[in-house]
């Protein structure tokens, strides 16, 4: 473990934090990665000018001393920030936006604040674009919502584990798929992972005749319940 010196005599640079970071925020933070980027994000908007204020996903990525404190090394670190980032959008710490330029996508990441909101709303809505660049035309990417959100806002807590079933997933289902199975695990009140991938691995095998567009009934999840999730589910 590194030792600290201490802080040196003098007068300091400090980084203000809301209190509800300390109150509200803090408590519920229950990984080490998502802390550090998070705290990170803070002291960066406060080196940005201007009235809206944003980070782009380049500005964590090119922190050496930020990748240094994430990972051994730069994959391994870089990983972990995208994990932290996504525990963070998912959290409602930070807002997420991607938005099309002349040299490809940008991720842009607000503090979940009001400006910050109304700062997505605007991009959104094309009333506002940020200044990335004078000489980009610059056009919004509707954002689905990701798989991570949609796990914490309808099934429960995102454990480690979880996350990594989710990106397992998301490589061999369709993005439509997975919406719908988590919705029909809600109108169900089944809400549990095994019982989504139980749905997921039926419509793989025996086919989704809907899995373009249509949605599928409230009770018609009932049917791909194998007996291997008999043990945990009940109607």
């Amino acid at each position: 473990m590194k030792g600290f010196a201490g802080f040196p005599d003098g007068k300091l640079k400090t980084v203000p934090l809301p209190s509800l970071f300390f109150s509200d925020l803090l408590p519920i933070v229950d990984n080490l990665p998502e802390l550090k980027v998070t705290l990170y994000a803070f002291w960066a908007l406060m080196h940005k000018e201007g009235e809206v204020r944003y980070l782009r996903l380049t500005d964590f990525l090119g922190d050496l001393h930020l990748l240094k404190g994430l990972g051994d090394t730069p994959t391994e670190a870089s990983k972990v920030l995208l994990e932290a980032l996504e525990r963070a959008v998912a959290r409602g710490t930070f807002l997420h936006v991607t938005v099309g330029t002349a040299d490809g996508d940008t991720d842009l990441y607000f503090i979940n604040t009001e400006k910050g909101r109304a700062a997505v709303n605007g991009i959104t809505q094309g009333a506002w674009r940020p200044d990335l660049d004078s000489d980009d035309v610059i056009s919004v990417l509707v954002e689905r919502p990701n798989i991570f959100v949609l796990y914490e806002q309808n099934i429960g807590a995102l454990t480690p584990i979880i996350a990594d079933e989710l990106r397992d997933a998301e490589q061999n289902y369709p993005s439509r798929w997975i919406e719908e199975a988590i919705e029909l695990a809600v109108k169900n009140n089944v809400r549990k992972w095994r019982y989504i991938m139980g749905i997921l691995e039926r419509w793989k095998q025996d086919g989704k005749e809907d899995a373009t567009s249509n949605r599928v009934s409230p009770t018609s999840g009932k049917r791909y319940i194998s007996d291997q999730f008999k043990d945990i589910i009940e109607h």
